[in-house]
């Protein structure tokens, strides 16, 4: 039993890295799935207070992860017609993958600005920043499913 749950935990490890840019598997969750699998083998034994923190980090994570782009088209300069036109790119890229997903904050952001009577440069600034916001939410995606990867193999050797 003991091999099958380390095997399933394996592939949730590889699902959820996969997962940090293809937005149709929840990264995080499933890594953490992973660990959870092995918990239940006899080769690891986390503390509740370790699963209940890593859980944290991954609710916390999945809630940033559609509000970061957002975050950094404001802070870029964007106005409110910015970070809700990110907040529509955000959803209307969910149907045009995987281009949709990096694109459409970019391009929610730029038109949400110029709907709102920006310049085109002010436009694409904030454009820029909901796409670095949302570069900077992979890259927090892909630490936290490093870091359970990681400890899972560590767990395992």
């Amino acid at each position: 039993m003991d091999i099958l749950l380390i095997i399933l935990g394996i592939l949730c490890l590889a699902a959820g890295l996969a997962g940090c840019i293809l937005p149709v598997i929840p990264g995080p969750p499933v890594a953490y799935a992973g660990l959870l699998l092995l918990h239940f083998t006899d080769k690891a034994s986390f503390t509740t207070a370790q699963l209940l923190i890593w859980l944290f980090v991954v609710i916390l994570l999945q809630v940033l992860d559609y509000f970061i782009p957002m975050l950094g088209s404001k802070y870029s300069g964007g106005s409110r017609w910015g970070t809700r036109g990110c907040l529509i790119g955000t959803v209307a890229g969910l149907f045009f993958m995987p281009w949709g997903i990096i694109l459409g904050p970019f391009l929610g952001a730029f038109f949400g600005e110029l709907l709102g009577g920006r310049e085109t440069g002010e436009a694409l600034k904030s454009g820029f920043g909901s796409l670095v916001g949302f570069l900077f939410g992979t890259v927090l995606k892909f630490v936290v499913c490093g870091y359970f990867s990681w400890l899972f193999i560590e767990t395992l050797v």
